[in-house]
């Protein structure tokens, strides 16, 4: 009998490591992964979880990927401005935020969990990360559900 247990229990242990592997990343409060708003250039690339995609000049916002979540040819996954570090960041198609939030979210669903919610002037509806005074979640919804998502620092100096 006890072996029995113990092959049962070894079985339901190795049947949830793959559903472990599947979670959603999360986008919030502070980052995603171990990239985090604000880490320096320096300190982005030692995480070795970057990909170059658009140079900045010197000057200017870099542009970068996740290596584990590509964006594809005329997007980035993140912005790193060489005042600020990581300025936003931007959520793959399988993200989520701390609060449930993912692609396809009800506009609905996201004002209730977001009731600070409001439309800025390009047609974005914003609110303040929870637990991060320091950034904010833009979201564009279309069709009534949310299409993408991503967050930013409150100061970022690399879009409008």
């Amino acid at each position: 009998m006890m072996k029995l247990m113990i092959a049962v229990a070894a079985t339901l242990t190795l049947g949830a490591s793959p559903a472990l592997a599947q979670t959603k990343p999360v986008l919030g409060p502070n980052g995603l992964g171990g990239v985090k708003l604000g880490m320096s250039l320096k300190q982005a690339r030692a995480t070795g979880t970057l990909t170059k995609k658009i140079d900045g000049g010197g000057a200017g916002c870099s542009g970068w990927d996740l290596k584990k979540y590509p964006t594809g040819k005329d997007n980035v996954g993140l912005y790193i401005s060489p005042k600020l570090g990581v300025a936003a960041i931007f959520a793959p198609k399988t993200a989520k935020t701390p609060e449930g939030v993912a692609i396809g979210t009800a506009a609905s669903q996201l004002k209730k969990l977001y009731p600070r919610l409001k439309q800025d002037t390009h047609g974005f509806w914003v609110t303040t990360v929870p637990g991060n005074k320091q950034a904010y979640y833009s979201f564009t919804v279309l069709h009534g559900k949310v299409k993408e998502f991503g967050m930013a620092l409150n100061k970022q100096d690399c879009f409008n």
